[in-house]
């Protein structure tokens, strides 16, 4: 798990930073995935030199967040961010401090964090240092705020989002008294950046465990503060390993109002128009679909769809084959492997252009992939000129 480049960046500054002086151990996430047996590809190191220490030791730096102690030191197995041991001063926005205070203390830096599975670090020689009972959380599945809960998410309202994600992730709980203070302080989400609060939906959609997500989302209140209907009944069984396939099954649940709810999460006209496709093609499905639909629809939309429809359980007609196959023995694939166009239209016509030609290039597109007409251009001219300019 410790042998990738992220972790050999991370170790080669560490062991620079010690030879240096200066105490430097791994924090956050990758030693919380390490001792998951998770794969761990962030890999953070914080130390008691300054930022300007810091910077003095290695040749090759940038100042990505100086201001609250972090530099971006690149070696040559790659960059890793290095923060100096802090302290955070007031919040002001519910998000971050206005300011930082540097202190020489891994204990005093380790207490700001937000849970106790992410406030242990890690020395080089892999030995961790706990201060806050993380290593015990873990083992029992637990999510517990560091210090005191509601101070924690006075602090920063997303971290409340971030306990439901982890919660979705790996199928942990949330402490009782953690989560009674995000019932007290649920409604400060509605501080937090939409574009914040969609990154950690999109991770939440791809846990092993979405249903416990939710049922937390629910279960703490904030649910009632997001857009959207957030049920956790209708998540039990869902599992997916691509974010847009949870955002297609949030908008299916939203009913007529999902192209407004998805909205308001910022997402991409390249999502939504994949959510769109995901829904047309299930209802398409109740009627069993026709060589168009497999035209029309790619093969992850078709198939997110049949997902729901086992999700919901609806009646509909399932296809017999799989898609890819359909797929693949359909007469093209592409609008612009028709072998006619618009121009050859008006040629042959002898018309000006106009709302005919878009009309006559979609019936004479239903008809090859419907296989009553072979994508042959003088046969294309046959047709056309007898069902649309009606030559004898």
């Amino acid at each position: 798990m410790q042998n990738n480049k992220e972790w050999q960046a991370a170790y080669s500054v560490i062991e620079q930073l010690e030879n240096a002086g200066f105490e430097a151990v791994v924090v956050g996430g990758a030693v919380r995935d390490t001792i998951l047996g998770r794969p761990a590809h962030d890999v953070d190191v914080a130390t008691i030199a300054m930022p300007e220490e810091v910077k003095s030791i290695f040749n090759n730096t940038v100042d990505v967040g100086i201001q609250h102690g972090t530099v971006l030191v690149i070696v040559p197995a790659g960059p890793v961010e290095v923060t100096t041991y802090r302290t955070d001063g007031e919040y002001t926005d519910h998000r971050r401090p206005e300011e930082v205070q540097f202190v020489r203390s891994l204990k005093e830096d380790l207490q700001r964090r937000d849970f106790t599975m992410n406030a242990i670090a890690m020395r080089r020689d892999g030995s961790f240092v706990d201060f806050y009972g993380g290593r015990q959380d873990i083992e029992a599945g637990i999510i517990r705020a560091v210090g005191d809960a509601q101070i924690r998410f006075t602090e920063d309202a997303l971290r409340m989002l971030r306990a439901v994600r982890f919660s979705a992730q790996l199928g942990f709980e949330i402490e009782s008294e953690t989560l009674q203070a995000m019932r007290n302080k649920a409604a400060d989400i509605s501080w937090i950046a939409k574009e914040r609060i969609k990154a950690e939906l999109d991770k939440l959609w791809i846990g092993k465990a979405v249903f416990n997500g939710i049922r937390e989302l629910e279960e703490s209140s904030l649910g009632n503060y997001l857009n959207g209907n957030f049920q956790a009944n209708y998540w039990y069984e869902f599992n997916a390993q691509d974010k847009l396939l949870g955002w297609a099954y949030f908008a299916l649940l939203q009913g007529d109002h999902w192209r407004e709810v998805l909205g308001s999460y910022r997402l991409s006209n390249k999502e939504m128009a994949f959510v769109k496709a995901v829904l047309e093609a299930l209802k398409a499905l109740k009627n069993g679909w026709t060589n168009m639909d497999y035209f029309l629809y790619a093969q992850q939309e078709l198939e997110a769809a049949c997902y729901f429809a086992e999700l919901r359980q609806l009646d509909v007609q399932m296809p017999q084959q799989s898609i890819h196959e359909i797929q693949t023995k359909l007469p093209i694939r592409h609008k612009r492997e028709l072998i006619v166009n618009g121009t050859d239209l008006i040629k042959w016509s002898g018309q000006k252009g106009g709302p005919w030609v878009k009309e006559a290039l979609q019936a004479m597109l239903e008809a090859v992939v419907n296989g009553k007409l072979e994508n042959d251009r003088q046969q294309i001219k046959n047709w056309i000129e007898h069902y649309y300019f009606k030559k004898e």
